[in-house]
């Protein structure tokens, strides 16, 4: 089918939505159940979190923490907003201080999300503490920057994480503190290591090559979320000796048609697919047309969405059963 099609079809699909009012339905009580992160206590249990199962709600995931007014990117008190609201886990970001410690923070200086400036390395963690965060939309918030540590204590047993290594794909960074940030990962992961004993943490690599060199350290107690967005990336993958039930699929932006066999063949392998739209749909200005743009990733079906802001998918169907009836409500439409 072309492009062209596919889009119109689509736009039935979102018309009957809004006229048939879907965008307000939500039937938790019908939804795949899935392991409560509550509940993990070991790889295993991670790993069952994150298992395809064709019925399954699709997971709507919180970049950096999830974002809205008055509340800012990596910052717990996002977090717990987040999922006060809706089932989410996160992806967080971190940077080293100048005593380092790691606090969580996207980029390597204050300047965008902070009323301070400069590099964070430049400062200990106590001289941070004399800055606020900033909102999304730049107002001022009482939030301090928190460290990783406090971030880790307060979700063991509550949310699972997804920590990118910002060090790993950040310009300007030079090759030794990329490996510095790699072996300190490492550490922390390994028997006896800060990490270790938590259950709830995946992390997100760039390549296969950095997948290996945690799996190959022995690490086992995380996951890996990797980019499978070719049947070039799914071989290397297939060849690579990490088991499948340790990955997660990051497949790009959208979903594209043209690599259904692979995602077929990574949910044959129980691996979850996962679009992040914080470039795309996020970007789209006005309210009523951005709630279009995630209702048009949602029809999709990726099993993950990850976005700035998971709380404006509430009120939009993320559960198959709801998704499929309206594929087949526009289907029927079409065939009058």
């Amino acid at each position: 089918m072309k492009s062209g099609a596919k889009f119109a079809i689509l736009m039935v699909l979102l018309a009957v939505a809004l006229v048939a009012g879907f965008l307000c339905y939500r039937n938790s009580e019908d939804s795949y159940k899935v392991v409560d992160p509550a509940d993990i206590d070991s790889i295993e249990d991670l790993q069952a979190y994150f298992h395809h199962h064709p019925d399954r709600d699709i997971i709507i995931s919180a970049h950096r923490g999830g974002m809205q007014e008055g509340y800012p990117e990596n910052c717990i008190a996002s977090c717990e907003k987040t999922i006060s609201e809706m089932p989410t886990f996160f992806e967080i970001d971190f940077s080293f201080t100048k005593d380092s410690v790691m606090v969580l923070m996207h980029d390597l200086t204050l300047d965008r999300t902070t009323t301070g400036s400069g590099p964070v390395e430049n400062y200990t963690l106590e001289e941070l503490q004399q800055f606020r965060l900033k909102d999304r939309y730049g107002n001022v918030t009482d939030y301090t920057i928190p460290t990783l540590e406090e971030l880790l204590e307060w979700g063991d047993h509550k949310v699972v994480f997804n920590f990118d290594n910002k060090y790993i794909n950040t310009a300007g960074v030079s090759e030794e503190r990329k490996r510095a940030a790699l072996e300190y990962y490492a550490r922390q992961l390994e028997e006896g290591g800060k990490w270790s004993r938590y259950h709830n943490i995946m992390l997100s690599v760039r390549s296969l090559d950095e997948a290996l060199f945690y799996w190959n350290r022995g690490i086992r107690n995380v996951m890996f979320c990797v980019e499978i967005s070719s049947p070039e990336m799914y071989e290397a993958y297939e060849k690579s000796g990490i088991p499948w039930n340790y990955l997660m699929a990051y497949i790009r932006l959208a979903v594209d048609p043209q690599m259904q066999e692979i995602y077929d063949k990574l949910h044959e392998n129980g691996v979850m697919t996962m679009t992040s739209i914080t470039g795309s749909a996020d970007k789209v200005k006005k309210p009523s047309d951005r709630r279009i743009a995630y209702m048009r990733e949602l029809l999709a079906e990726p099993d993950i969405i990850e976005t700035d802001y998971p709380s404006q998918f509430i009120g939009l169907p993320w559960d198959r059963a709801t998704l499929h009836a309206l594929q087949d409500a526009a289907i029927a439409g079409r065939g009058k």
